[in-house]
């Protein structure tokens, strides 16, 4: 069980059996009340928001014990421009990766998903609609997204998705139900370039990256922007993180790979 996850459960119990010791032998003071009660959502949110935390969901979030190499993922497309530059410099360098995409980008372009699954990537999903607040709506309406995703994926490629990266990582008990029911395999990430903003610069993506470079780190980058057309800063990046890849005697691999030897 992830460390973060036991100690919420611990939490929970403890802040049960201390409310009923209030109310049955003594009232805290009120600084104390307060203290226990924010750190106690402090964490739930943490929980919510940080996905490597595994609060909520049995997220793989790095590669399994003794897992060589690195995975290089994309978010957000697909991009008939943005995405077509990522897979040239991949192909330039016979390096593989796996996109998670947007399923209403998909219904819009899916000639760019047939292009990278024709250059030897993988495609998963990354919702339909990517609504930043998925984990506040309701049980049907995150199950309605996740599922016309899966059925946009399906008709574009041929192949179900195995693979969930929940949108900016937000989970919930009610994002893990779903993807449990829909046997979709929640994956975080180890080292994130955070490049998808406007202002991001692709040399500071490239040391963000650079920094957690190692045995089984699994790599967040962008190849589109999630709103707009703006170029993602992975696109001038990712020359340079490839070369520290190489650099420090790594090679790229499969997520499917390892997602395999931990399931």
């Amino acid at each position: 069980m992830p460390p973060a996850r036991l100690i919420a459960y611990a939490a929970s119990i403890g802040v049960a059996l201390w409310t009923v010791w209030s109310v049955l032998v003594r009232p805290p003071a009120l600084g104390w009340a307060l203290g226990v009660l924010g750190g106690y959502v402090a964490l739930f949110v943490g929980g919510v928001l940080l996905l490597r935390w595994r609060v909520f969901v049995d997220a793989v979030v790095r590669g399994p014990a003794g897992a060589r190499g690195v995975a290089l993922t994309f978010d957000d497309g697909p991009h008939p421009l943005w995405t077509a530059r990522i897979l040239g410099l991949l192909k330039e360098r016979g390096a593989t990766a796996t996109f998670f995409v947007i399923g209403r980008k998909v219904e819009a372009h899916p000639e760019v998903v047939r292009a990278i699954v024709q250059d030897g990537h993988a495609v998963e999903l990354h919702s339909y609609a990517h609504d930043r607040l998925l984990s506040l709506r309701s049980e049907r309406r995150v199950r309605e997204d996740l599922e016309r995703g899966i059925a946009v994926l399906q008709q574009a490629t041929g192949r179900r998705p195995a693979l969930f990266r929940p949108p900016v990582g937000i989970t919930n008990p009610i994002v893990a139900r779903v993807a449990e029911a829909l046997e979709l395999t929640v994956v975080g990430w180890t080292a994130a370039g955070r490049d998808g903003v406007s202002w991001a610069r692709p040399d500071d993506v490239v040391a963000r990256v650079r920094r957690e470079l190692r045995d089984g780190a699994i790599v967040l980058l962008h190849d589109a922007a999630e709103r707009d057309d703006h170029e993602p800063a992975a696109v001038q990046a990712l020359p340079a993180i490839l070369d520290a890849i190489a650099a420090d005697g790594l090679e790229t691999v499969p997520l499917e790979r390892w997602i395999q030897r931990v399931s």
